[in-house]
């Protein structure tokens, strides 16, 4: 049974850092990609950061680009998010994915095969 659990979310003032663990298990990690996204309330789900198989490769959102890190640790079975610079706007439950074999759509939602259940950042102003 494929797990992702997402860890480290909270409340934080503006300008603060966050970091979001994501542990996978029952999947062969260093086989997916991994993407974090996340959804405020009355919004769409939106991409925030890809990584590769490998984590040569990492791709973010413009909204996040100098601000959030995505790394992961194929040892650990984990993919990070490092929020620095946080914005009130960058409230919202943040999702981690897993997407077998990677996809130049890592972008979009539906290349993903597996979601974890999310943890609540919010920003204060």
């Amino acid at each position: 049974q494929v797990q992702l659990v997402e860890t480290g979310g909270g409340l934080v003032q503006s300008g603060g850092s966050l970091r979001l663990p994501c542990a996978a298990s029952g999947l062969t990690f260093s086989s997916y990609a991994m993407g974090w996204f996340r959804q405020a309330p009355g919004k769409e789900r939106e991409f925030v950061a890809a990584i590769s198989l490998s984590g040569i490769s990492t791709y973010y959102a413009d909204s996040v680009k100098g601000r959030f890190t995505i790394s992961r640790d194929n040892a650990k079975n984990t993919v990070y998010l490092q929020m620095n610079s946080l914005k009130p706007e960058d409230t919202a439950v943040y999702y981690c994915a897993a997407d077998l074999g990677g996809s130049a759509a890592y972008g979009s939602d539906s290349s993903y095969d597996y979601w974890g259940q999310g943890t609540q950042v919010t920003v204060s102003s």
